[in-house]
C-alpha cells in the first residue's frame, strides 16, 4: 500500500512507519521538519512540507492523521486550547480536502481520537456504543475530541472508510506519558492522582501498531475504535505496579485540589475516569499481545 501519515515522527509514528515499512508498504510523512524526518528514518520515507504539496494525481491507499500540537506541553489557557484545536482541525480540513480533489481516493482515513471524548464517567464501563456527553462546556478534553471526529467524518461523503482511533495511554519506549514518570518513580516520589480511583485506560504500543495494520484491512472495521487494552486499571493499581517493578516505593499522594491548582483544566485528564473496554476489536477477534498492565509494563521497562 502507499500510506501517508500526518504527524509521523511523533511518538506513535515513529512506532508504527517503521513497522509498515518493513511489511512492504511505501510511507510518506507530513512533515514541517525534513531534517527530523530524515534523522529519523533515513532516506526510506518521502516527506511533504505541506498537504499542498501533493496534486490530484498523488494517490495513497491509506491516511493515517496523527497531526496535532502536544496536549500536555503547557498549561491550558485559551491561547494554548485554540492551538491544540487548531493544529488538529486545520490539519484534518487539507486532508478532507485532499481527498476531495484527488483523482483516487484512499480506501482508508485512520484519524485520530482519545478516550477524553467520552468525559468523566467514573466506574461505568465504556464501549464504542455508548452515548456520549450531551454538556460539554466545562470539558476541553471531550470537545477537542469531538470536533476532531466531526471533521474526520467528512472524508465518509468521498466513498472513504473512516475509523476514529479512541486512543488510551500508549505504552512505549522513549516516550509518551510514561517516560516524564520514570525518574520521580525512580527517586521514590512515585504518586497516586487524586483519590487513585479513576480508570486509565492503556494498550502497549506493540498492540497499537498490530490495530492500525488490520484496520487497513478489515472493511468490516469503521467508525468509532477503542485503541486500548482489554483490562483497564485504576490509577492506585498502576502507581503500585510501576513502583514495584521499579523496586521503589510510592506512599504520596497529589490530592485533587492540588492538581487543579498546577494544572487548572488540564487536570482533568488526571483526574477524570475513562473505563474503557475495545468492544470492536474483542468482536472482531483481534487478539491482544498484552492483556495485563504488570507484563505490558515489565515488558517496556526491560527494553
Amino acid at each position: 500500500m502507499k500510506i501517508l501519515i500526518t504527524g509521523g515522527t511523533g511518538f506513535i509514528g515513529r512506532s508504527l512507519s517503521p513497522s509498515l515499512l518493513a511489511d512492504g508498504h511505501s510511507v510518506t510523512i507530513l512533515s514541517r521538519y525534513p531534517n527530523k524526518v530524515e534523522s529519523v528514518f533515513g532516506k526510506k520515507i518521502r516527506q511533504i512540507d505541506s498537504m499542498s504539496d501533493l496534486t490530484d494525481q498523488d494517490h495513497f491507499d491509506a491516511i493515517f492523521n496523527f497531526a496535532g500540537a502536544p496536549i500536555f506541553a503547557s498549561r491550558w489557557n485559551d491561547a494554548r486550547k485554540t492551538v491544540l484545536m487548531n493544529s488538529r482541525i486545520d490539519t484534518t480540513q487539507k486532508i478532507i480536502a485532499f481527498i476531495e480533489r484527488a483523482k483516487t481516493k484512499p480506501s482508508v482515513l485512520l484519524s485520530g481520537s482519545a478516550i477524553g471524548i467520552y468525559g468523566d464517567r467514573g466506574d461505568a464501563i465504556l464501549d464504542e456504543t455508548t452515548s456520549l456527553p450531551a454538556s460539554t462546556e466545562d470539558d476541553f478534553g471531550h470537545q477537542l475530541c469531538a470536533a476532531w471526529e466531526k471533521t474526520a467524518e467528512m472524508a465518509k461523503t468521498h466513498g472513504v472508510r473512516v475509523c476514529l482511533l479512541r486512543t488510551g495511554l500508549v505504552l512505549g519506549r522513549n516516550g509518551g506519558f510514561l517516560q516524564p514518570m520514570l525518574l520521580p518513580f525512580k527517586l521514590g516520589l512515585g504518586c497516586k492522582l487524586g483519590s487513585g480511583d479513576q480508570w486509565m485506560p492503556w494498550i502497549h504500543m506493540d498492540d497499537y501498531v498490530a490495530i492500525c495494520k488490520v484496520l487497513l484491512e478489515n472493511n468490516a472495521l469503521q467508525g468509532a475504535i477503542n485503541l486500548t487494552a482489554p483490562n483497564p486499571a485504576t490509577n492506585s493499581h498502576f502507581t503500585e505496579i510501576l513502583a514495584r517493578l521499579l523496586k521503589r516505593k510510592a506512599l504520596l499522594t497529589i490530592p485533587a485540589w492540588a492538581l487543579n491548582l498546577l494544572l487548572g483544566e488540564m487536570a482533568q485528564l488526571l483526574i477524570g475516569s475513562q473505563r474503557v473496554i475495545p468492544k470492536a476489536l474483542l468482536d472482531s477477534g483481534f487478539q491482544f499481545r498484552h492483556t495485563e498492565l504488570e507484563t505490558a509494563l515489565a515488558d517496556v521497562l526491560r527494553n
